[in-house]
């Protein structure tokens, strides 16, 4: 039996219901994991100008569009177990560049920054409050990265009781392995996997 079979027979990968008060969260768009002079960072150029596609028709619709970062206190580097295994994380020091959304994801001082000092961008944050309180029905998950940060938000998005939708050309990762993996598993588990066309046009279709 192929990999195919085995999830459609156990009831995997169903389509998403798509409703008519999308919101758009990027996750982690910072320095940190934008600008490649970061050992941290990969370059996400393109995946920041797909995205920056969608938050700018998103905003002009007056839809939300919420950024979050990590951003840590120096007293957090030895006490966080985060921080243990992934050792390079502690740069992202709150105050420093690193932790600032990238200007190229065209970011507007009207849009929400949530901070965050774990994985998903529910988890210690008020975006499920944000979310509900604008009414919003589905969240397009875009960022990075794919394997870390943006599967988690994805995860917790679904717990939360909200569709989610992720344009794969939207999220990035430091490896291609990963990135495509975690897409996989996502479209048959907790999310529609598609691309920035697609929720353009569909986007558009709701005027």
């Amino acid at each position: 039996m192929s990999q195919e079979q085995v999830y459609t027979e156990a009831g995997f990968g169903q389509s998403v219901p798509r409703g008519t008060r999308p919101a758009i969260v990027v996750v982690d768009f910072s320095y940190g994991f934008t600008d490649t002079q970061y050992p941290t960072a990969a370059n996400m150029s393109a995946e920041m100008a797909a995205t920056r596609r969608l938050t700018d028709k998103a905003r002009a619709m007056g839809l939300p569009v919420i950024y979050t970062t990590i951003a840590f206190h120096p007293s957090e580097r030895e006490a966080l177990p985060w921080l243990k295994k992934s050792t390079g994380m502690a740069a992202l020091m709150v105050g420093s560049r690193l932790v600032e959304i990238d200007a190229a994801t065209g970011i507007t001082a009207s849009d929400p920054v949530l901070v965050k000092h774990g994985a998903s961008g529910f988890f210690g944050t008020n975006l499920a409050a944000l979310l509900t309180g604008a009414g919003t029905d589905t969240v397009i998950v875009t960022g990075a990265t794919t394997s870390g940060c943006v599967r988690a938000t994805v995860v917790d998005a679904v717990q939360a009781g909200f569709n989610v939708l992720v344009p794969r050309d939207c999220c990035a990762d430091r490896a291609q392995a990963p990135h495509e993996a975690n897409l996989y598993d996502m479209q048959q588990k907790y999310a529609d996997v598609t691309d920035a066309d697609d929720i353009a046009a569909w986007l558009d279709s709701l005027g």
